[in-house]
């Protein structure tokens, strides 16, 4: 399991000095669209950083073992939840932990964001619940 908070205004004072040079380096070209189609896009930005930070932290890897930022995707189809797609080694990574999917929550309010995801296993990690 995972969890981040990102400071709203911490991620627009990045994305106002650095723009798409770290837009790019973080985000999915879908990421970036869905984002900007927003009327104010920093809040779905920042909760998607936090998403990203809170599937490494899922996966034990933090921004090692050859995960980038764009190997994880949230991505939000029209009336569906968000849900977090993971490319490339952090794919590879969650299947060698004998992961089978990254569920994901999303939340933004007034100056916080904050993402919590959890990799699923096809056994139970732990006791049964009673």
């Amino acid at each position: 399991m995972g969890i981040d908070l990102v400071n709203i205004p911490r991620m627009r004072d990045v994305i106002a000095r650095w723009d798409d040079r770290f837009l790019r380096r973080v985000f999915t070209d879908g990421e970036i669209a869905y984002c900007r189609g927003r009327r104010d896009p920093v809040p779905h930005f920042a909760a998607r950083f936090a998403a990203k930070e809170a599937a490494m932290k899922a996966l034990g890897t933090g921004l090692s073992l050859g995960v980038r930022w764009r190997d994880l995707e949230v991505r939000r189809d029209r009336g569906q939840p968000p849900r977090l797609l993971m490319h490339g080694r952090s794919r590879e990574l969650g299947l060698a932990r004998g992961g089978r999917a990254m569920l994901l929550a999303l939340t933004h309010d007034g100056d916080y964001a904050l993402a919590q995801t959890m990799l699923v296993h096809d056994e139970p990690a732990g006791p049964p619940l009673r």
